[in-house]
């Protein structure tokens, strides 16, 4: 998503320091200073009129004083974890003890939870995306997204981001 917005013409809050690898040969688009919300933040300040990336758990650390507009990636969570587990296979690093069906429903507690705290939060407008969708139907979420954000977004470069062979965990649907 954060490839499509900049290619769409809106601007990014990125800090470049994670590069481009293996997993996300695109590279990241992250900016490191989100990590720090819970303890400053006032940092949101800096990604005023732009688009950051703010994993899940930090939103609960946005600040109250500003109205967030928020795109929020819906991705099958048996897709997330085999995705992390591919991931810790490769950099070959610890995997987590836990089984597989055990870290699914702690993310969907999780994901209850903000849920529940975006769903009370009056300064919070959220465009749900389906990440299948993203790869099945570019342009009409890239329509939805540039409708939402209310942005002269450029859907055609936004669509062109879109490289399905880059989605390679996908849940069994059978």
């Amino acid at each position: 998503m954060m490839q499509m917005l900049a290619a769409g013409g809106m601007p990014i809050l990125t800090d470049g320091q994670r590069k481009a690898d293996i997993e996300n040969p695109r590279g990241y688009y992250e900016w490191e200073p989100a990590k720090l919300l819970p303890q400053q933040p006032e940092l949101i300040q800096q990604a005023e009129g732009k688009a950051v990336k703010v994993i899940s758990q930090l939103l609960f650390a946005l600040s109250g004083g500003y109205e967030y507009q928020i795109v929020f990636m819906e991705r099958p969570l048996s897709e997330v974890v085999a995705s992390q587990a591919e991931m810790i296979r490769r950099k070959q690093t610890a995997a987590p003890s836990l089984p597989a069906s055990a870290m699914i429903a702690a993310l969907q507690s999780h994901l209850n939870q903000v849920n529940g705290w975006v769903a009370n939060r009056r300064n919070i407008n959220v465009c749900r995306v389906k990440h299948g969708d993203v790869i099945h139907s570019p342009e009409t979420v890239a329509e939805v997204v540039r409708e939402f954000l209310k942005r002269p977004l450029n859907v055609e470069a936004m669509t062109a981001q879109v490289d399905e062979s880059l989605y390679r965990q996908r849940a069994n649907l059978n």
